[in-house]
Protein backbone atom coordinates (compact mmCIF):
# COMPACT_ATOMS: atom_id res chain seq x y z
CA UNK A 1 0.00 0.00 0.00
CA UNK A 2 1.33 3.12 -0.99
CA UNK A 3 1.55 5.84 1.73
CA UNK A 4 -0.96 8.90 1.14
CA UNK A 5 0.14 11.98 -0.55
CA UNK A 6 2.11 9.79 -2.93
CA UNK A 7 2.22 10.42 -7.07
CA UNK A 8 0.19 7.74 -7.58
CA UNK A 9 -2.69 8.32 -5.22
CA UNK A 10 -6.09 8.80 -7.34
CA UNK A 11 -7.24 12.47 -8.11
CA UNK A 12 -9.12 14.34 -5.53
CA UNK A 13 -7.53 12.43 -2.89
CA UNK A 14 -7.51 14.63 0.23
CA UNK A 15 -3.44 15.62 1.13
CA UNK A 16 -2.51 15.21 5.04
CA UNK A 17 -1.78 18.12 6.68
CA UNK A 18 1.91 18.84 6.69
CA UNK A 19 4.22 18.85 10.20
CA UNK A 20 4.24 21.80 11.94
CA UNK A 21 6.80 24.39 10.22
CA UNK A 22 9.94 25.58 11.13
CA UNK A 23 9.13 29.41 11.87
CA UNK A 24 10.96 31.98 9.50
CA UNK A 25 11.28 34.82 7.95
CA UNK A 26 11.15 32.34 4.52
CA UNK A 27 7.98 30.45 5.35
CA UNK A 28 5.12 31.61 3.02
CA UNK A 29 2.22 30.73 1.65
CA UNK A 30 1.96 28.66 -1.83
CA UNK A 31 1.87 32.33 -4.72
CA UNK A 32 -1.62 31.55 -6.70
CA UNK A 33 -1.74 31.50 -9.92
CA UNK A 34 -1.24 34.73 -11.65
CA UNK A 35 -5.20 35.00 -12.94
CA UNK A 36 -8.30 33.80 -11.33
CA UNK A 37 -7.41 30.44 -9.97
CA UNK A 38 -8.35 28.41 -13.02
CA UNK A 39 -5.41 25.47 -11.81
CA UNK A 40 -5.90 22.99 -8.87
CA UNK A 41 -3.52 20.75 -6.65
CA UNK A 42 -4.41 17.08 -8.12
CA UNK A 43 -1.99 15.45 -6.61
CA UNK A 44 0.96 15.76 -4.58
CA UNK A 45 3.99 14.52 -2.71
CA UNK A 46 5.57 15.74 0.63
CA UNK A 47 9.11 15.84 1.56
CA UNK A 48 10.57 15.88 5.22
CA UNK A 49 13.18 19.17 4.47
CA UNK A 50 16.55 18.73 5.21
CA UNK A 51 17.44 19.52 8.70
CA UNK A 52 14.16 18.35 10.39
CA UNK A 53 12.11 21.46 10.04
CA UNK A 54 9.53 22.36 7.41
CA UNK A 55 8.37 19.91 4.27
CA UNK A 56 8.85 20.36 0.68
CA UNK A 57 6.70 20.02 -1.98
CA UNK A 58 8.55 16.91 -4.51
CA UNK A 59 5.86 17.22 -7.74
CA UNK A 60 2.57 18.54 -7.91
CA UNK A 61 -0.25 17.81 -10.46
CA UNK A 62 -2.54 20.48 -11.39
CA UNK A 63 -5.71 20.35 -13.38
CA UNK A 64 -8.13 23.49 -14.24
CA UNK A 65 -11.52 23.98 -12.46
CA UNK A 66 -13.63 26.49 -11.81
CA UNK A 67 -13.00 28.96 -9.12
CA UNK A 68 -11.52 32.11 -8.21
CA UNK A 69 -7.83 33.14 -6.01
CA UNK A 70 -9.90 33.13 -2.60
CA UNK A 71 -10.82 29.80 -3.01
CA UNK A 72 -7.08 28.75 -4.04
CA UNK A 73 -5.50 30.85 -1.07
CA UNK A 74 -7.80 29.55 1.50
CA UNK A 75 -7.44 26.19 0.75
CA UNK A 76 -3.59 26.96 1.09
CA UNK A 77 -4.25 28.35 4.44
CA UNK A 78 -6.66 25.89 5.57
CA UNK A 79 -3.90 23.22 5.39
CA UNK A 80 -5.37 21.30 1.97
CA UNK A 81 -2.38 23.17 0.73
CA UNK A 82 0.99 22.60 2.39
CA UNK A 83 2.97 25.95 3.32
CA UNK A 84 6.50 25.56 2.08
CA UNK A 85 9.67 27.15 1.91
CA UNK A 86 10.53 28.79 -0.99
CA UNK A 87 13.34 26.87 -2.43
CA UNK A 88 11.07 23.65 -2.71
CA UNK A 89 8.19 25.57 -4.41
CA UNK A 90 7.05 24.28 -7.10
CA UNK A 91 4.50 26.86 -9.69
CA UNK A 92 1.76 25.86 -11.54
CA UNK A 93 2.78 25.78 -15.34
CA UNK A 94 2.33 28.92 -17.68
CA UNK A 95 -0.24 28.81 -20.44
CA UNK A 96 1.78 27.72 -23.18
CA UNK A 97 2.76 29.95 -26.05
CA UNK A 98 2.03 29.65 -29.97
CA UNK A 99 5.73 28.33 -30.31
CA UNK A 100 4.95 25.72 -27.80
CA UNK A 101 1.86 24.52 -28.99
CA UNK A 102 1.21 21.31 -31.13
CA UNK A 103 0.07 23.39 -34.06
CA UNK A 104 1.42 22.02 -37.89
CA UNK A 105 3.43 25.48 -37.42
CA UNK A 106 5.39 25.50 -34.48
CA UNK A 107 5.64 21.41 -34.14
CA UNK A 108 7.41 21.48 -37.86
CA UNK A 109 9.19 24.84 -38.07
CA UNK A 110 9.82 26.60 -35.57
CA UNK A 111 10.71 24.62 -32.82
CA UNK A 112 13.19 22.28 -35.21
CA UNK A 113 14.81 26.27 -36.36
CA UNK A 114 15.04 26.73 -32.38
CA UNK A 115 16.59 23.70 -32.22
CA UNK A 116 18.82 24.10 -34.81
CA UNK A 117 20.07 27.78 -33.93
CA UNK A 118 21.13 26.42 -30.23
CA UNK A 119 23.81 23.76 -31.75
CA UNK A 120 27.45 25.17 -31.78
CA UNK A 121 27.44 24.84 -35.95
CA UNK A 122 24.24 26.81 -36.63
CA UNK A 123 26.42 30.27 -37.32
CA UNK A 124 28.61 29.03 -39.98
CA UNK A 125 25.98 26.76 -41.56
CA UNK A 126 24.01 29.44 -42.38
CA UNK A 127 27.33 31.85 -43.04
CA UNK A 128 28.27 29.03 -45.23
CA UNK A 129 25.05 28.77 -47.03
CA UNK A 130 25.00 32.64 -47.80
CA UNK A 131 28.59 32.96 -49.23
CA UNK A 132 27.33 29.73 -51.38
CA UNK A 133 24.96 31.99 -52.50
CA UNK A 134 26.59 34.88 -53.33
CA UNK A 135 29.20 32.90 -55.30
CA UNK A 136 25.96 31.31 -57.31
CA UNK A 137 24.65 34.82 -57.23
CA UNK A 138 27.84 36.55 -59.38
CA UNK A 139 28.35 33.64 -61.56
CA UNK A 140 24.93 33.00 -62.43
CA UNK A 141 23.24 34.76 -65.86
CA UNK A 142 22.19 37.41 -63.73
CA UNK A 143 25.50 38.11 -62.39
CA UNK A 144 25.58 42.02 -63.09
CA UNK A 145 22.77 42.47 -60.95
CA UNK A 146 25.02 41.04 -58.04
CA UNK A 147 27.44 44.27 -58.49
CA UNK A 148 24.43 46.46 -59.17
CA UNK A 149 22.68 45.75 -56.12
CA UNK A 150 25.53 45.77 -53.49
CA UNK A 151 26.87 48.76 -55.42
CA UNK A 152 23.97 51.10 -54.88
CA UNK A 153 24.68 54.31 -53.51
CA UNK A 154 23.09 54.97 -50.08
CA UNK A 155 24.03 58.59 -48.93
CA UNK A 156 22.85 60.07 -45.78
CA UNK A 157 23.04 64.37 -45.27
CA UNK A 158 21.88 66.80 -42.50
CA UNK A 159 22.31 69.57 -43.56
CA UNK A 160 25.80 71.38 -43.43
CA UNK A 161 26.51 68.86 -40.21
CA UNK A 162 27.13 65.13 -41.46
CA UNK A 163 27.05 64.03 -45.29
CA UNK A 164 27.80 60.11 -45.51
CA UNK A 165 28.31 58.76 -48.87
CA UNK A 166 28.60 54.54 -49.13
CA UNK A 167 27.17 52.36 -51.26
CA UNK A 168 24.81 49.30 -49.64
CA UNK A 169 27.95 47.36 -49.49
CA UNK A 170 30.01 50.08 -47.73
CA UNK A 171 26.92 50.54 -44.98
CA UNK A 172 27.41 46.90 -43.92
CA UNK A 173 31.16 46.83 -43.45
CA UNK A 174 31.00 50.05 -42.07
CA UNK A 175 27.85 50.10 -39.91
CA UNK A 176 26.71 46.71 -39.38
CA UNK A 177 30.06 45.38 -38.66
CA UNK A 178 30.51 47.43 -35.95
CA UNK A 179 27.86 45.45 -33.79
CA UNK A 180 29.83 42.66 -34.62
CA UNK A 181 32.83 44.19 -33.42
CA UNK A 182 30.78 45.42 -30.30
CA UNK A 183 30.36 41.46 -29.49
CA UNK A 184 33.39 40.39 -30.03
CA UNK A 185 34.68 43.27 -28.11
CA UNK A 186 31.63 42.04 -25.29
CA UNK A 187 33.46 38.62 -25.23
CA UNK A 188 37.20 39.62 -25.27
CA UNK A 189 35.77 41.29 -22.18
CA UNK A 190 34.13 38.53 -20.94
CA UNK A 191 37.05 35.99 -21.27
CA UNK A 192 39.60 39.01 -19.81
CA UNK A 193 37.31 39.59 -16.49
CA UNK A 194 35.74 35.84 -15.89
CA UNK A 195 36.82 33.52 -18.41
CA UNK A 196 40.35 31.86 -19.70
CA UNK A 197 42.22 35.29 -20.07
CA UNK A 198 41.81 36.25 -15.99
CA UNK A 199 44.55 33.88 -15.31
CA UNK A 200 47.79 34.61 -17.26
CA UNK A 201 48.88 30.88 -17.16
CA UNK A 202 45.70 29.62 -18.05
CA UNK A 203 45.50 32.12 -21.27
CA UNK A 204 49.28 31.97 -21.68
CA UNK A 205 48.98 29.15 -24.03
CA UNK A 206 46.11 30.12 -26.54
CA UNK A 207 47.89 33.87 -26.16
CA UNK A 208 51.18 32.72 -27.27
CA UNK A 209 49.68 29.85 -30.15
CA UNK A 210 47.20 32.79 -31.80
CA UNK A 211 50.71 34.87 -31.66
CA UNK A 212 52.06 32.59 -33.73
CA UNK A 213 49.29 31.87 -35.87
CA UNK A 214 49.40 35.54 -36.59
CA UNK A 215 53.06 35.87 -37.46
CA UNK A 216 53.50 33.28 -39.44
CA UNK A 217 50.76 33.50 -42.12
CA UNK A 218 51.72 36.86 -42.46
CA UNK A 219 55.07 36.47 -43.11
CA UNK A 220 54.53 33.56 -45.66
CA UNK A 221 52.17 35.84 -47.68
CA UNK A 222 54.42 38.67 -47.17
CA UNK A 223 57.26 36.19 -49.32
CA UNK A 224 54.61 35.57 -52.15
CA UNK A 225 53.92 39.70 -52.51
CA UNK A 226 56.70 41.37 -50.62
CA UNK A 227 56.90 44.99 -52.93
CA UNK A 228 53.79 43.47 -55.49
CA UNK A 229 50.29 44.70 -56.26
CA UNK A 230 49.12 42.72 -53.10
CA UNK A 231 51.84 43.66 -50.81
CA UNK A 232 48.82 45.88 -48.19
CA UNK A 233 46.78 42.24 -48.00
CA UNK A 234 49.57 40.52 -45.17
CA UNK A 235 46.57 41.09 -42.51
CA UNK A 236 44.20 38.75 -44.61
CA UNK A 237 45.78 35.75 -43.43
CA UNK A 238 45.58 36.39 -39.59
CA UNK A 239 42.34 35.95 -38.48
CA UNK A 240 40.82 32.53 -37.35
CA UNK A 241 36.69 32.73 -37.92
CA UNK A 242 35.22 31.89 -34.77
CA UNK A 243 32.32 30.77 -35.86
CA UNK A 244 33.00 28.16 -38.53
CA UNK A 245 36.17 26.94 -36.67
CA UNK A 246 33.60 26.11 -33.58
CA UNK A 247 31.21 24.90 -35.81
CA UNK A 248 33.62 22.01 -36.86
CA UNK A 249 35.26 21.36 -33.80
CA UNK A 250 31.62 20.48 -32.75
CA UNK A 251 31.04 17.80 -35.96
CA UNK A 252 34.44 15.70 -34.34
CA UNK A 253 31.76 15.00 -31.21
CA UNK A 254 33.22 13.73 -28.38
CA UNK A 255 36.55 12.58 -30.13
CA UNK A 256 38.19 16.26 -29.08
CA UNK A 257 38.20 16.62 -24.99
CA UNK A 258 36.40 20.24 -24.15
CA UNK A 259 39.75 21.66 -22.86
CA UNK A 260 40.27 21.65 -26.88
CA UNK A 261 37.80 23.65 -27.19
CA UNK A 262 38.25 26.24 -24.92
CA UNK A 263 41.71 26.58 -26.12
CA UNK A 264 40.57 26.93 -29.77
CA UNK A 265 38.00 29.50 -28.30
CA UNK A 266 39.75 31.66 -26.55
CA UNK A 267 42.91 31.01 -29.45
CA UNK A 268 40.27 33.03 -31.31
CA UNK A 269 39.36 35.65 -29.54
CA UNK A 270 42.59 36.72 -29.11
CA UNK A 271 43.06 36.20 -33.07
CA UNK A 272 40.45 39.00 -32.77
CA UNK A 273 42.16 41.17 -31.10
CA UNK A 274 45.06 41.12 -32.76
CA UNK A 275 42.76 41.58 -35.90
CA UNK A 276 41.22 44.79 -34.10
CA UNK A 277 44.93 46.05 -33.58
CA UNK A 278 45.93 45.64 -37.30
CA UNK A 279 43.00 47.76 -38.75
CA UNK A 280 43.18 50.50 -36.04
CA UNK A 281 47.34 50.89 -36.81
CA UNK A 282 47.88 49.89 -40.52
CA UNK A 283 44.45 50.00 -42.31
CA UNK A 284 44.01 53.35 -41.45
CA UNK A 285 44.46 56.20 -43.81
CA UNK A 286 44.15 60.18 -44.43
CA UNK A 287 43.61 60.45 -40.68
CA UNK A 288 41.64 63.90 -39.62
CA UNK A 289 43.00 64.54 -35.81
CA UNK A 290 39.97 66.93 -35.19
CA UNK A 291 37.62 64.16 -35.85
CA UNK A 292 39.53 61.80 -34.02
CA UNK A 293 39.74 64.14 -30.74
CA UNK A 294 36.09 63.86 -31.02
CA UNK A 295 35.55 60.58 -31.56
CA UNK A 296 38.12 60.05 -28.41
CA UNK A 297 35.78 63.09 -26.73
CA UNK A 298 32.78 60.91 -26.56
CA UNK A 299 34.24 57.68 -24.94
CA UNK A 300 35.98 59.67 -22.27
CA UNK A 301 32.54 61.01 -21.70
CA UNK A 302 30.87 57.35 -21.62
CA UNK A 303 33.27 56.78 -18.94
CA UNK A 304 32.02 59.69 -17.07
CA UNK A 305 28.49 58.67 -17.03
CA UNK A 306 29.84 55.38 -15.90
CA UNK A 307 31.62 56.31 -13.27
CA UNK A 308 28.39 58.51 -11.94
CA UNK A 309 26.16 55.41 -12.36
CA UNK A 310 24.20 56.32 -15.34
CA UNK A 311 22.58 53.11 -16.26
CA UNK A 312 20.22 53.97 -18.85
CA UNK A 313 21.38 52.56 -22.55
CA UNK A 314 20.18 55.59 -24.14
CA UNK A 315 22.89 57.87 -23.61
CA UNK A 316 25.86 55.40 -24.25
CA UNK A 317 24.02 54.59 -27.22
CA UNK A 318 24.00 57.94 -28.77
CA UNK A 319 27.80 58.17 -27.59
CA UNK A 320 28.58 55.49 -29.73
CA UNK A 321 26.76 56.53 -32.72
CA UNK A 322 28.31 60.26 -32.71
CA UNK A 323 31.94 58.35 -31.75
CA UNK A 324 31.09 55.70 -35.22
CA UNK A 325 29.92 58.92 -37.40
CA UNK A 326 33.22 61.21 -35.85
CA UNK A 327 35.67 57.72 -36.74
CA UNK A 328 34.41 57.65 -40.35
CA UNK A 329 35.15 61.05 -40.96
CA UNK A 330 38.54 61.02 -39.18
CA UNK A 331 39.95 58.32 -41.68
CA UNK A 332 40.17 55.57 -38.79
CA UNK A 333 38.04 52.34 -39.56
CA UNK A 334 34.61 52.87 -37.89
CA UNK A 335 34.19 49.55 -36.41
CA UNK A 336 36.49 50.41 -33.73
CA UNK A 337 34.03 52.43 -32.42
CA UNK A 338 32.11 49.25 -31.59
CA UNK A 339 35.32 47.80 -30.07
CA UNK A 340 35.92 50.66 -28.05
CA UNK A 341 32.01 50.80 -26.55
CA UNK A 342 32.20 46.83 -26.01
CA UNK A 343 35.34 47.01 -23.90
CA UNK A 344 33.60 49.82 -21.78
CA UNK A 345 30.54 47.70 -20.62
CA UNK A 346 30.26 46.43 -17.14
CA UNK A 347 31.01 42.90 -16.61
CA UNK A 348 29.20 43.42 -12.81
CA UNK A 349 25.84 43.58 -12.39
CA UNK A 350 24.60 46.88 -10.17
CA UNK A 351 22.80 45.14 -7.76
CA UNK A 352 24.64 42.38 -5.98
CA UNK A 353 23.02 38.65 -6.56
CA UNK A 354 22.14 37.78 -3.03
CA UNK A 355 19.98 40.87 -2.67
CA UNK A 356 18.15 39.95 -5.12
CA UNK A 357 15.94 37.43 -3.34
CA UNK A 358 15.01 39.33 -0.44
CA UNK A 359 14.20 42.97 -2.66
CA UNK A 360 12.21 40.75 -5.36
CA UNK A 361 10.26 38.64 -2.52
CA UNK A 362 9.34 42.26 -0.94
CA UNK A 363 8.31 43.03 -4.50
CA UNK A 364 6.44 39.79 -5.20
CA UNK A 365 4.58 39.92 -2.02
CA UNK A 366 3.42 43.88 -2.32
CA UNK A 367 2.21 43.22 -5.79
CA UNK A 368 0.16 40.07 -4.94
CA UNK A 369 -1.65 42.83 -2.10
CA UNK A 370 -2.13 44.90 -4.64
CA UNK A 371 -4.06 42.29 -6.61
CA UNK A 372 -5.84 40.92 -4.04
CA UNK A 373 -6.85 43.83 -2.96
CA UNK A 374 -8.01 44.38 -6.73
CA UNK A 375 -10.32 41.29 -6.82
CA UNK A 376 -12.23 42.65 -3.58
CA UNK A 377 -12.70 46.03 -4.98
CA UNK A 378 -13.36 47.53 -8.06
CA UNK A 379 -10.59 44.80 -10.14
CA UNK A 380 -8.57 48.20 -11.31
CA UNK A 381 -5.55 49.14 -10.24
CA UNK A 382 -6.64 52.67 -9.85
CA UNK A 383 -3.39 54.40 -8.38
CA UNK A 384 -0.78 52.25 -10.61
CA UNK A 385 0.94 50.42 -7.26
CA UNK A 386 0.31 47.04 -8.62
CA UNK A 387 2.34 48.43 -12.25
CA UNK A 388 4.58 50.32 -10.33
CA UNK A 389 5.44 46.89 -8.16
CA UNK A 390 5.65 44.75 -11.37
CA UNK A 391 8.00 47.44 -12.71
CA UNK A 392 10.29 47.37 -10.34
CA UNK A 393 10.86 43.95 -10.22
CA UNK A 394 11.35 43.62 -14.12
CA UNK A 395 14.26 46.63 -13.46
CA UNK A 396 15.42 44.64 -10.62
CA UNK A 397 15.92 41.11 -12.56
CA UNK A 398 17.80 43.05 -15.26
CA UNK A 399 20.00 45.12 -12.93
CA UNK A 400 20.91 41.90 -11.26
CA UNK A 401 22.41 40.73 -14.20
CA UNK A 402 25.63 42.73 -16.06
CA UNK A 403 25.03 44.54 -18.80
CA UNK A 404 27.64 42.76 -20.64
CA UNK A 405 25.95 39.61 -20.57
CA UNK A 406 22.50 41.15 -21.33
CA UNK A 407 24.18 43.04 -24.54
CA UNK A 408 25.92 39.56 -25.65
CA UNK A 409 22.80 37.47 -25.22
CA UNK A 410 20.58 40.16 -27.31
CA UNK A 411 22.82 40.78 -29.82
CA UNK A 412 24.73 37.54 -30.71
CA UNK A 413 21.41 36.01 -32.53
CA UNK A 414 21.02 39.01 -34.54
CA UNK A 415 25.34 38.93 -35.40
CA UNK A 416 24.87 35.24 -35.78
CA UNK A 417 22.11 34.40 -38.01
CA UNK A 418 21.13 38.03 -39.89
CA UNK A 419 24.78 40.52 -39.81
CA UNK A 420 27.29 38.17 -40.30
CA UNK A 421 25.00 35.75 -42.99
CA UNK A 422 24.34 39.34 -45.08
CA UNK A 423 28.19 40.34 -44.55
CA UNK A 424 28.82 37.10 -46.25
CA UNK A 425 26.16 37.67 -49.27
CA UNK A 426 27.43 41.06 -49.73
CA UNK A 427 31.68 39.92 -49.76
CA UNK A 428 31.91 36.57 -50.90
CA UNK A 429 30.59 36.74 -54.42
CA UNK A 430 33.36 36.66 -57.08
CA UNK A 431 32.42 36.81 -60.47
CA UNK A 432 34.70 34.56 -62.19
CA UNK A 433 35.31 32.18 -65.42
CA UNK A 434 36.58 28.58 -65.42
CA UNK A 435 39.93 30.09 -66.63
CA UNK A 436 40.04 33.05 -64.31
CA UNK A 437 39.19 30.44 -61.09
CA UNK A 438 42.05 28.42 -62.36
CA UNK A 439 44.45 31.26 -63.16
CA UNK A 440 43.74 32.65 -59.42
CA UNK A 441 45.75 29.44 -58.09
CA UNK A 442 48.85 31.35 -59.73
CA UNK A 443 48.65 34.60 -58.17
CA UNK A 444 51.09 35.76 -55.74
CA UNK A 445 47.87 36.81 -53.54
CA UNK A 446 46.03 34.29 -53.84
CA UNK A 447 48.78 31.78 -53.53
CA UNK A 448 49.81 33.84 -50.43
CA UNK A 449 46.47 33.84 -48.81
CA UNK A 450 45.86 30.12 -49.20
CA UNK A 451 49.24 29.19 -47.77
CA UNK A 452 49.42 31.58 -45.15
CA UNK A 453 45.75 29.95 -43.87
CA UNK A 454 46.13 26.25 -44.18
CA UNK A 455 50.07 26.19 -43.20
CA UNK A 456 50.92 29.04 -42.00
CA UNK A 457 48.43 28.76 -39.36
CA UNK A 458 48.36 25.26 -38.64
CA UNK A 459 52.10 25.88 -38.16
CA UNK A 460 52.04 29.35 -36.15
CA UNK A 461 49.77 27.74 -34.02
CA UNK A 462 51.18 24.54 -33.51
CA UNK A 463 55.04 25.33 -32.96
CA UNK A 464 54.28 28.22 -30.89
CA UNK A 465 52.36 26.24 -28.48
CA UNK A 466 54.54 23.27 -28.46
CA UNK A 467 57.34 25.61 -27.60
CA UNK A 468 55.43 27.73 -24.17
CA UNK A 469 54.47 24.08 -23.40
CA UNK A 470 57.98 22.54 -23.15
CA UNK A 471 58.97 26.04 -21.81
CA UNK A 472 56.82 25.67 -19.00
CA UNK A 473 55.01 29.28 -19.83
CA UNK A 474 51.63 27.14 -20.78
CA UNK A 475 49.59 24.44 -19.53
CA UNK A 476 49.17 21.26 -22.32
CA UNK A 477 45.59 21.36 -22.49
CA UNK A 478 43.87 18.55 -20.18
CA UNK A 479 43.27 15.01 -21.94
CA UNK A 480 44.52 16.16 -25.16
CA UNK A 481 47.33 14.38 -27.25
CA UNK A 482 49.96 16.32 -29.71
CA UNK A 483 48.32 14.88 -32.67
CA UNK A 484 44.66 16.97 -31.72
CA UNK A 485 46.68 19.84 -30.97
CA UNK A 486 48.07 19.98 -34.18
CA UNK A 487 44.39 19.10 -35.77
CA UNK A 488 42.45 22.14 -33.51
CA UNK A 489 45.88 24.18 -35.54
CA UNK A 490 44.23 22.91 -38.66
CA UNK A 491 41.47 24.59 -37.62
CA UNK A 492 42.78 28.18 -37.57
CA UNK A 493 42.92 28.30 -41.19
CA UNK A 494 39.22 28.73 -41.67
CA UNK A 495 39.82 32.47 -41.73
CA UNK A 496 36.30 33.97 -42.88
CA UNK A 497 34.41 37.11 -41.87
CA UNK A 498 37.42 38.78 -40.88
CA UNK A 499 39.54 37.94 -43.80
CA UNK A 500 37.34 39.13 -46.20
CA UNK A 501 36.56 42.43 -44.15
CA UNK A 502 40.63 43.04 -44.02
CA UNK A 503 40.77 42.33 -47.97
CA UNK A 504 37.88 45.27 -48.29
CA UNK A 505 40.15 47.55 -46.21
CA UNK A 506 42.89 46.84 -48.24
CA UNK A 507 42.33 46.37 -51.55
CA UNK A 508 40.15 48.52 -54.08
CA UNK A 509 36.88 46.32 -55.89
CA UNK A 510 38.83 45.08 -58.61
CA UNK A 511 41.21 41.59 -59.70
CA UNK A 512 43.65 41.59 -56.86
CA UNK A 513 40.23 41.77 -54.09
CA UNK A 514 38.75 38.81 -56.01
CA UNK A 515 42.32 37.10 -56.01
CA UNK A 516 42.46 37.19 -52.35
CA UNK A 517 38.72 36.71 -51.84
CA UNK A 518 39.06 32.89 -53.96
CA UNK A 519 42.47 32.64 -51.78
CA UNK A 520 40.28 33.05 -48.62
CA UNK A 521 37.34 30.61 -49.67
CA UNK A 522 39.21 27.83 -51.26
CA UNK A 523 41.45 28.18 -47.99
CA UNK A 524 39.21 28.07 -45.59
CA UNK A 525 37.34 24.86 -47.28
CA UNK A 526 40.87 23.13 -47.12
CA UNK A 527 41.66 23.75 -43.70
CA UNK A 528 37.76 23.21 -42.60
CA UNK A 529 37.98 19.32 -43.97
CA UNK A 530 41.17 18.78 -43.51
CA UNK A 531 40.95 19.63 -40.10
CA UNK A 532 37.73 18.21 -39.40
CA UNK A 533 39.11 14.68 -41.28
CA UNK A 534 42.91 14.71 -38.95
CA UNK A 535 40.78 15.24 -35.83
CA UNK A 536 38.14 12.25 -36.57
CA UNK A 537 41.26 9.65 -37.60
CA UNK A 538 43.81 10.77 -34.48
CA UNK A 539 40.49 11.10 -31.70
CA UNK A 540 40.13 7.17 -33.08
CA UNK A 541 43.34 6.09 -32.74
CA UNK A 542 43.59 8.12 -29.10
CA UNK A 543 40.27 6.12 -27.94
CA UNK A 544 41.74 3.02 -28.80
CA UNK A 545 45.20 3.33 -27.37
CA UNK A 546 43.23 4.56 -23.99
CA UNK A 547 40.84 1.75 -24.33
CA UNK A 548 43.85 -1.03 -24.73
CA UNK A 549 45.96 0.99 -21.52
CA UNK A 550 43.11 0.82 -19.70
Amino acid sequence: MMPRGSDTEPPGAPIPSPPPARPGPHLRLPRPPARPCHLRVESTSIRPQAGGGGVGVGEARWRRVDGDRGDWAAAARSGRLPAVPDPTLHEPPLPRTWSESDRLVPRAVVRPLRRFASTEAAGGVVMLAMAIAALAWANSPAGESYTEVWGTALTVHLGDLAHIDLSLRGWINDLAMAFFFFVVALEIKRELVRGELRDPRAAALPAIAALGGMVVPAAIYALFNSGGAGADGWGIPMATDIAFAIGVLSLVGRRVPSSLIIFLLTLAIVDDLGAIVVIAVFYTSDMSLGWLALGVASIVVALGLKRVDVRSLVPYALLAAFCWFALHESGVHATLAGVAFGLLTPSLPFIERPLFGLQARALVDRAEEMIEAEDLSSGEDEHGEEADALNQLIVLAEETQPPLDRLEHRLVPWTTFAIVPVFALANAGVQLSWDDLVGAFTEPVTLGVMLGLVLGKAVGIFTFALVAIRLGIGKHPVGASWPQLFGVAMLGGIGFTVALFVTELAFEPGAVADQAKVGILAASAIAGIAGYTFLRVVGRAHDHDHHTHS
